[in-house]
């Protein structure tokens, strides 16, 4: 554990110099983690403004692509009055880059992340309206795909939009395999489904027979509650709450993915987010006090888990 006590960790990213940034939903307040257990944890930042009711709240981070020149750090949250994308340097205010995007009592989970291209992906929820997510003109049940600052790029389906792929009920996971580009988003329901996400396809929410032809892979009952998403060493990995373990398949460059086990199953409770460092390490978030674990005093954490010297790059 790298971290402990914290209040429904969710975003969380891993900066150039091997410490990571973690986002706490409810407060707002983002802390930056060393990789080794006992050293400081330290606030670097807090949001205000945040409408934590429901899922809502501040829900991802992700850094610039150029970030060893800008130091800036995305974040997707919610507000009164919508789900937004902002960007920040520590201790200066944030600055909007997507806003608008709908939001309800419930559906309002997102992530971000940038493809290999360098476009700012975010992963939006139907935000309690399922109409919304066939709706081109919504950017709810989408995948967005804008430049840095929120505009429409190049490879998009329509020019002009920053739409990129529809028909999502929620983005739980967004992650992008660093070797061949695919881009990939995790969506819990009944059941938990994998969509490797191409540029202008509709994933069918809400029917469910449209969904079921679309997914590119569905997770076993089993290991339900599916949330955030890591590639790492031709493996995707995706952190479950309801199966209180990593969810691993082995993943082809083209997005065909093979059956899931479970990693780590019970050892850390419920989880939420998982990213890979460059190391090869995985860092973890657990939730187990959102009302439906059975937290231990030191929950909420951070879990970093190191590569695996008997397996190369990978700690699985």
């Amino acid at each position: 554990m790298v971290a402990t006590k914290l209040n429904q960790p969710t975003g969380l990213v891993v900066l150039p110099d091997g410490t990571a940034l973690v986002g706490e939903r409810r407060t707002g307040r983002i802390f930056q983690v060393q990789p080794t257990a006992g050293k400081p944890v330290k606030l670097v930042q807090t949001l205000t403004g945040l409408d934590s009711n429901g899922d809502g709240g501040l829900l991802d981070l992700a850094i610039s692509p150029t970030y060893h020149e800008d130091g800036l750090i995305y974040a997707y949250l919610t507000t009164a009055t919508d789900n937004r994308v902002v960007h920040f340097s520590p201790g200066h205010p944030p600055s909007a880059v997507i806003t608008g995007i709908p939001k309800g009592g419930t559906g309002n989970s997102g992530r971000i992340a940038f493809d290999a291209t360098g476009a700012l992906l975010t992963g939006t929820g139907d935000a309690g309206r399922p109409a919304l997510a066939a709706d081109r003109s919504s950017l709810a049940g989408k995948v967005l795909r804008s430049d840095d600052i929120g505009k429409p790029v190049t490879g998009n389906p329509s020019a002009g939009s920053i739409v990129f792929a529809s028909g999502l009920h929620t983005v739980d996971g967004l992650c992008v395999d660093p070797v061949s580009g695919l881009r990939l988003a995790v969506s819990a329901g009944r059941p938990d489904e994998v969509n490797a996400i191409r540029a202008g396809n509709e994933y069918g929410w809400p029917s469910a027979s449209a969904r079921s032809t679309a997914a590119t892979a569905t997770l076993p009952n089993s290991l339900g509650g599916a949330g955030g998403c890591a590639v790492t060493n031709g493996h995707l990995v995706v952190a479950t709450a309801t199966g209180t373990a990593l969810a691993s398949a082995t993943i082809g460059p083209q997005g065909a993915v093979g059956s899931f086990t479970a990693v780590l199953q019970g050892k850390y409770g419920r989880l939420r987010t998982v990213v890979a460092g460059s190391d090869g390490a995985l860092w973890l978030t657990t939730t187990n006090r959102d009302g439906k674990g059975r937290p231990v005093a030191s929950d909420d954490r951070v879990i970093r888990i190191p590569a695996s010297a008997a397996s190369g790059n990978s700690p699985l």
